[in-house]
């Protein structure tokens, strides 16, 4: 896995891994209600902006004002959808997993510190408490192996899995069932790193790459990334 650091320097088309945790090692999603939070909060951000649609809510007569402040303040967020492709996370109960690829220098920054901003705010107004929730800047590896490629969204969805005999249950939120096609969460990005199975090794289904143990995989050699 990339060395745990912090990215001093972002590169247009980098593709990066982006973690954090909470302020001593405490837990940043308490329950069910945290991570769903958290998730509608990455969509969004992720999920293009229909501006046309909110401004027709707006002019609305029958929209009530209550209705009409949420719409200005989803008017109002950062969007991203044209700037990062989140290609696989994991949430866990005291830190985050990103598998990122921005398209500009600054995007991850700003999005990074959009969402985790954010959802600070939302949890100290829940648990009725002050100050950061996050322990400093968060970390970025970037990533330009392309057996780190491979193996960085494999390391992210088993962080979130319990496998046993070959037996998958997913235990913390995560990307793996979009990977499988037995969910769609549209800002998800699956194809790249899935293209590579179906164009480099059809005979080897993710499935199978996540479920092997860390040496089977290791010989699993890919073509460099894409530009």
């Amino acid at each position: 896995m990339p060395a745990r650091n912090t990215v001093k320097e972002y590169l247009p088309n980098g593709y990066y891994h982006i973690y954090n945790r909470g302020v001593e090692k405490r837990k940043i999603f308490l329950d069910t209600q945290d991570q769903n939070v958290f998730l509608s909060y990455l969509k969004d951000y992720l999920m293009p902006k229909d501006l046309e649609d909110l401004q027709n809510q707006l002019a609305d007569p029958t929209i009530s004002w209550s209705d009409k402040a949420k719409i200005k303040k989803i008017l109002r967020l950062n969007n991203f959808a044209n700037e990062i492709n989140l290609l696989s996370f994991a949430l866990m109960p005291n830190h985050f997993h990103f598998f990122i690829r921005q398209k500009s220098a600054t995007a991850i920054n700003m999005f990074i510190q959009s969402l985790c901003t954010r959802y600070t705010m939302y949890f100290n107004k829940k648990y009725k408490r002050v100050g950061r929730l996050f322990q400093g800047v968060y970390k970025a590896a970037s990533i330009t192996n392309e057996i780190h490629y491979l193996h960085l969204s494999r390391y992210i969805h088993k962080q979130a899995l319990q496998i046993h005999e070959g037996n998958i249950r997913e235990i913390h939120p995560t990307s793996y069932f979009d990977y499988l096609g037995k969910r769609h969460t549209p800002w998800v990005q699956t194809d790249e790193i899935l293209g590579y199975f179906s164009e480099v090794h059809p005979q080897l289904s993710y499935e199978s790459f996540v479920i092997e143990p860390d040496d089977a995989t290791e010989y699993i050699s890919f073509p460099s990334l894409k530009d």
